[in-house]
């Protein structure tokens, strides 16, 4: 099967010699994989980096192995990010969380659009509130909802925390996130305390129950908020 659309690279593994194996995450086609000749060589190699959008021409000559990708660039992110270590463990957590949790060749065009809207917000100052909505949504968008709604506050405070029950477990759950507001700041023990909660969520329902490792990265966003 022949196809061509605009990707993001979710992540890479050498292969060969002067080969790498990818998988990119397009609207229309999900999660793919596919072998990019040429891949290690000094061009190609600058822009196969995590979360770069990329058009992608993929070639399938036989259904029991994987494609070949011919790869262009149409938007760098990540390497806008180096020197922000902050942002570029937020974007290896995103890509790696969804390399691991998304289907083979399955498109979630709810997933793909959010992703996108965090990504073109990653400049923001709020960035990292909008990155927290974003886990929050993928958690409803893979099929497990908390049900924050039948929790929500009239008279919200931002800097406040409420502790909930979700299924069998206890949470202590910013107001902000229950009421689905977005603040243009709140403070390092808020921003510690979302990103607790919902990792906790995808590691209990998503990763834990299949044992899968969490990814590292993800972690080491939280903790430079302790």
């Amino acid at each position: 099967m022949n196809w061509e659309d605009e990707c993001y690279l979710l992540s890479k593994r050498k292969f060969r010699e002067n080969a790498n194996i990818i998988n990119v995450f397009s609207q229309s086609r999900g999660k793919v994989s596919g072998i990019v000749y040429g891949g290690n060589s000094r061009k190609i190699r600058n822009y196969l980096q995590l979360s770069n959008k990329l058009f992608i021409i993929h070639n399938l000559k036989n259904e029991n192995k994987l494609g070949y990708f011919k790869t262009e660039l149409v938007k760098p992110i990540s390497p806008l990010y180096f020197n922000d270590k902050q942002r570029t463990s937020a974007l290896t957590s995103i890509c790696a969380i969804l390399n691991i949790l998304l289907p083979e060749a399955q498109p979630n065009k709810n997933i793909y659009l959010s992703y996108e809207e965090f990504l073109n917000s990653i400049n923001l100052d709020n960035w990292l509130i909008l990155y927290i909505f974003f886990e929050l949504n993928l958690i409803k968008s893979l099929g497990y909802d908390p049900n924050l709604d039948q929790y929500k506050l009239s008279n919200a405070d931002f800097s406040n925390i409420k502790k909930i029950k979700i299924d069998t477990l206890f949470y202590e759950v910013p107001e902000y996130l229950i009421n689905r507001k977005v603040p243009n700041t709140i403070s390092n023990n808020i921003i510690k305390k979302s990103l607790y909660f919902t990792r906790s969520i995808i590691q209990n329902r998503f990763f834990l129950p299949n044992n899968i490792p969490f990814p590292k990265s993800r972690i080491i966003l939280e903790n430079y908020f302790n």
